[in-house]
C-alpha cells in the first residue's frame, strides 16, 4: 500500500541535504548518460562501417589481374596477367561459388547518346550474376540475363541518373541508345545503394561487348558470391582461385602481385570482430561508470543511517519493525537512483539525436540506442539502486534501540 507519510518523510530528508543529494544523483545520471552516449556512438561507428559495405555483397570474392614479381619456370618477372573467358568458366567450377560474373571494359573514350542528348556514363560489360555481386536494384524492366549473353543481344541496363539525363520524362524501356555509335535497346533501369557514380553506369552483356568492341575473349576482373559458406570455406576458395590461375597463367602461387584476390568475407568478419570488441569495451566502461555512481549512493545511505541513528532507535522503541526501517532506506535509495538515472537517460538520448543530425559522416552514421537497451539500462540502474541501499538498510535494521539512544 502507498504510504504517503513515508514518502513525505523521504522527500523532507532529501530536501534537507540538497547538495549531497544533488552530487549523489549527478554521479548516477552521469553514469547512465555516458553509457547511452557510448552505446549510441558504438552504433554510429557500426553503421558507418556497414555503410562502406553497402555497395557490394559482403559474401563475395573479387579477383584482379596484376604483374608477376618473381621469376617462374624460366619466365621473367614483370609479365602482365590477362584473364580470359576460360578463366571465368574455370572459376565457376569451384565448389561453393553461387553467383559469378566477369567484367570487360570498352577501351578508349565512350560516348553515350540519345536523340542528341549526351551523357558522361561508364559502361560495364557483365554476366547476369553481376546483379547479386553489386546489390543492383532494378526499378524498371529487367537485368541482363543468360539469353542476352548466349545470343550476343545488343541490350543495355542503364542507371537512374543516365535515364534522367538522356530521356528526361520520357520512358526508357524499349528505346535505343547509342554507345560509340552502336545502337543498344534499353531493357532495364536500376538504382544502387552506393555512390551517385554507380547510377551513372550502363551494363551490357559481356559477350556482346567483347564482339562489338573488339574485346576478343579478354576480361578485366572476375568476382563471385560464396553463398552461406563460412569464413574458413571462403578462405579455402580464395586459395583455390590463386592455385588455378597460377597453373593456367604460369606464375608462382606465392607471387602476391600476379593476381589480387580480395575476400570480402574476411573483411566483414574482421568488422564484426572489431565491433564485438568495441561493444564489450563500451559496456565495461559504461557499467563501471554506473557502479561508481551506485557506490556513491551506498556511501551516502551509510552516512544517512549514521546521522539518523537516534531517530531509528526511537522508531524501533515505539514498535517500528525491521522491515519498515529497511524499506525507508531502500525507497530513498531507489528514488535517488531512478530519478537521476532517468534524467541521464533522457539527456543521453537527446544528445544522440543532436549528434545524429549533425555528424552523419562516412564512417559515423545514425548514432542511436535500441529502446530495449535503454530499458535494460534503466532496469539495471533501479536494481543497482536497490542494492546500493540494501546494506545500509540492513545495518539500520540491526541497530538496537538502547545503543541508538546512547549514540552521540
Amino acid at each position: 500500500m502507498f504510504d504517503l507519510d513515508k514518502w513525505q518523510e523521504i522527500l523532507d530528508t532529501i530536501g534537507k541535504n540538497r547538495l549531497r543529494t544533488f552530487l549523489t544523483g549527478f554521479s548516477v545520471a552521469w553514469g547512465i548518460f555516458m553509457l547511452i552516449i557510448l552505446l549510441g556512438s558504438g552504433q554510429g561507428l557500426a553503421h558507418g562501417i556497414e555503410y562502406q559495405f553497402r555497395d557490394d555483397s559482403v559474401n563475395s570474392i573479387w579477383i584482379f589481374s596484376g604483374q608477376t614479381s618473381v621469376p617462374h619456370k624460366g619466365l621473367k618477372p614483370g609479365r602482365s596477367i590477362q584473364f580470359t573467358n576460360a578463366d571465368h568458366d574455370d572459376m565457376s567450377t569451384i565448389d561453393g561459388v553461387e553467383h559469378i560474373t566477369s567484367r570487360f571494359y570498352i577501351q578508349g573514350p565512350v560516348l553515350v547518346s540519345y536523340k542528341g542528348e549526351n551523357e558522361d556514363a561508364s559502361v560495364r560489360s557483365v554476366h547476369p550474376g553481376h546483379q547479386a555481386v553489386e546489390n543492383t536494384i532494378i526499378t524498371e524492366g529487367r537485368y541482363i540475363n543468360r539469353y542476352d549473353v548466349r545470343d550476343h543481344r545488343k541490350v543495355a541496363v542503364i542507371g537512374k541518373l543516365v535515364k534522367e539525363a538522356l530521356f528526361k520524362d520520357e520512358p526508357a524501356i524499349g528505346r535505343n541508345i547509342e554507345i560509340n555509335g552502336i545502337a543498344f535497346k534499353v531493357v532495364g533501369v536500376f538504382e544502387d545503394v552506393g555512390s551517385e557514380g554507380e547510377m551513372r553506369q550502363i551494363y551490357l552483356p559481356i559477350s556482346t561487348a567483347q564482339r562489338t568492341f573488339a574485346g576478343g575473349n579478354r576480361i578485366a576482373q572476375i568476382m563471385f558470391t560464396t553463398g552461406e559458406a563460412d569464413l574458413e570455406k571462403t578462405q579455402a576458395m580464395a586459395e583455390e582461385v590463386t592455385k588455378r590461375l597460377a597453373s593456367t597463367h604460369d606464375f608462382a602461387a606465392e607471387d602476391e602481385r600476379a593476381v589480387f584476390v580480395s575476400n570480402l568475407n574476411e573483411d566483414f568478419a574482421q568488422f564484426l570482430s572489431l565491433m564485438s570488441g568495441i561493444r564489450i569495451f563500451i559496456w565495461i566502461v559504461g557499467i563501471g561508470t554506473i557502479l561508481a555512481g551506485v557506490v556513491g549512493v551506498s556511501n551516502i545511505m551509510m552516512i544517512t543511517v549514521r546521522e539518523r541513528t537516534k531517530e531509528i532507535g526511537i522508531r524501533k522503541t515505539l514498535g517500528a519493525t525491521p522491515w519498515s526501517v529497511v524499506s525507508l532506506i531502500l525507497q530513498e535509495s531507489v528514488l535517488i537512483t531512478a530519478v537521476a538515472g532517468y534524467v541521464g537517460l533522457v539527456l543521453g538520448v537527446f544528445t544522440l539525436e543532436i549528434l545524429s543530425g549533425r555528424l552523419n559522416a562516412e564512417y559515423f552514421r545514425n548514432p542511436e540506442v535500441d529502446l530495449r537497451v535503454a530499458l535494460y539500462a534503466t532496469a539495471l540502474l533501479v536494481a543497482a539502486g536497490t542494492v546500493a541501499g540494501f546494506f545500509p538498510a540492513v545495518k539500520a535494521a540491526r541497530i538496537r534501540p538502547i545503543e541508538a539512544l546512547r549514540d552521540e
